[in-house]
């Protein structure tokens, strides 16, 4: 083998090392509310902010996404969330907990209502819910459903 091919051998097996730690340094989790409950909004939460903790205590990444759709983007209804308060907290003291609302599901709250239904500020509007978990799937984030 040539030196010039040895050294790209090299080069992509110390490339490939360093993707490799890179996955292995963040641990992902998706958090999917689909129910307009908030026993089970507040256990996504706790969920969250446990793993958060887990991982933190570790000295380890992590990165956590709850997102909502369907009846359950009531949990980032503006005027109605029972856990809004509990958002901005969490929102402020952990950049690594993020929360995703699902446009489609915005757009048919806005229909039904006849008016805009704002949304907390910490939300990120998705195109779609589901389609995000199956993007968050795809990225190595496991999937957890309360």
């Amino acid at each position: 083998m040539s030196a010039i091919r040895i050294a790209m051998a090299a080069a992509l097996v110390s490339v490939m090392g360093i993707a490799a730690q890179a996955d292995e340094a963040v641990h992902k989790l998706a958090i999917q509310v689909d129910q307009n409950d908030p026993a089970l909004m507040n256990l996504a939460l706790n969920n969250a902010r446990n793993v958060k903790s887990y991982y933190e205590g570790k000295g380890e990444k992590v990165a956590i996404e709850i997102v909502a759709f369907g009846p359950g983007l009531n949990m980032y209804v503006e005027a109605t969330s029972p856990v809004k308060d509990r958002i901005a907290a969490m929102a402020l003291e952990s950049p690594e907990i993020t929360f995703a609302a699902c446009e489609n599901t915005h757009k048919g709250m806005i229909k039904k209502a006849g008016k805009d239904v704002p949304l907390v500020s910490e939300a990120t509007i998705v195109p779609s819910g589901v389609v995000r978990l199956m993007e968050l799937q795809k990225e190595g984030y496991a999937y957890v459903r309360p």
